[in-house]
Order: C-alpha cells, then structure tokens, then sequence
C-alpha cells in the first residue's frame, strides 16, 4: 500500500497549536514566534465558520480564546473577522486576529514553517469541514510541498482521502485502538498520532516495523521527550517549544 508522506522530514518538534505556550494559540503571532525560536513545525487547528470558511481556532465555541461568543460554526466570517484572539493571554497580544486558513498558509510559506493541520469539525459538519480544508489546502499549498493533515474525525480524513490521493493523512486518536493498523491502512495513512500518557510499546514496535512514523501529543517536558526520542517516537507536539528545541 502507497501511504503519501510529506515532502519533508518529519521534525522532532512541532509547535503545539501555531506557538504553544509563547503566544495565543492558533495565531499567526504563534507562527512567527514558532519561527523566531527555530521550530521547523506547526501545528494548528482548522474550523468552519457559518459561511463555510476555515479559520485557525480549537473549540467549537469562542468564548476561551477570543472576545467573542457562541459556536464557531454559527458566527459569520465578517464578525470572526472583527475578534480579539490575543489579548485573552496578555495584554502585548491585545488585537491580535483570528486567523483564516489563507492567512495562515501565506505565514507558514513566507516563514518556511511545515504544518500539520488537524482538522476541527463542529459537530454534525465532519464531511463538510474535511472537504471544505481539504480543497483549500490543495490550492494554497499549490506548487509546494503538502502538509500534514490529521483529525479525530474518521469521516473528515476519508473525505480528505478521497479528494487528495497523494495528501500525507495522520491517523489522531488519544488511546490507539486495537484495529489501528486496519483503520491506517483504509485511509492510506502516513503516520499515527496519539496522546504521550497512552503510548503503547508493542504498537510502537508494530508501527515502526511497518515503516509508520509514531508521533505523541502534548509533550511539554525535557526529559518526557527525551524517553520517547529513546523508546522509538518520531516526533512530538509540544506547547513549551523553548524547552524542546534544542533537542
């Protein structure tokens, strides 16, 4: 089986939500202080709004991140447009815009930042939200090499499957499942995601003997990172990137 991978080496580290802890999460401020500590990669979140755009936000509501209030997928782009997504952490990110996936993609190639997207659909909006990123991905990426896309979402990841046959897919789950290879294998998946606390060793040794990359969220201790480096991990998602970089 073809699994499309990146066309870039998998990093170690990759900023957990644009810039982890430094900055606002899922901003282009995060972008650019990612850059300026010499991450090579992002990680960010992607959302439709209620006219049917992806914007950079986690939850599916706004009130913990913006100024704003109510469901991400109820707000139309003109007031997502009008948002504080910076000063809910300090005061020095005061104005800072939500960003849109457009702005977000032009930040990464003017940085020459790798990105792996995970795609956030709302509940009831999984097919949509994958396809929706997914051909904005294959336009704003055009003429570049492809990010990284993941999702808890099955269905989002078979629609971004379906549409993009060579995009690189990272299966996301918290606890990997016993069938993890067959649910990798039905999406042609280049990697498998999964939360540090529940990495398994036999999976990893099964994984990593069938050429599958093992990446772990969120890391945000030196020596964590160090033992997972030494027990066969790829890569991690880290919100302390000052901490991590160096490795």
């Amino acid at each position: 089986m073809i699994r499309p991978a990146p066309e870039w080496p998998l990093p170690s580290v990759f900023a957990h939500r644009c810039g982890g802890a430094l900055a606002p999460e899922n901003t282009l401020a995060g972008l650019r202080i990612a850059a300026s500590m010499g991450v090579q990669a992002v990680e960010f979140d992607v959302m439709l709004s209620a006219d049917g755009s992806p914007w950079l936000i986690h939850d599916e509501t706004l009130e913990r991140t913006t100024n704003g209030r109510g469901r991400v997928c109820d707000t139309p782009d003109r007031v997502l447009h009008s948002l504080d997504a910076g000063g809910y952490q300090h005061r020095a990110f005061a104005g800072e815009p939500l960003p849109t996936l457009e702005a977000a993609a032009a930040c990464c190639r003017e940085l020459g930042l790798m990105a792996n997207i995970e795609i956030k659909p709302a509940s009831g909006f999984e097919a949509l939200t994958g396809e929706v990123v997914t051909r904005r991905i294959l336009e704003l990426w055009q003429g570049a090499p492809l990010p990284l896309v993941s999702s808890f979402s099955q269905i989002a990841l078979e629609t971004a499957r379906r549409l993009a046959p060579k995009l690189p897919i990272g299966y996301l789950c918290v606890r990997v499942p016993a069938d993890w290879l067959r649910r990798l294998d039905s999406l042609a998946a280049f990697s498998l995601h999964c939360a540090a606390s529940e990495l398994d060793d036999s999976i990893r040794d099964a994984a990593n003997a069938v050429g599958i990359p093992v990446l772990c969220y969120t890391v945000n201790d030196r020596q964590l990172a160090a033992s997972l480096f030494e027990r066969g991990v790829t890569s991690v998602f880290s919100d302390r990137i000052d901490l991590l970089t160096r490795m």
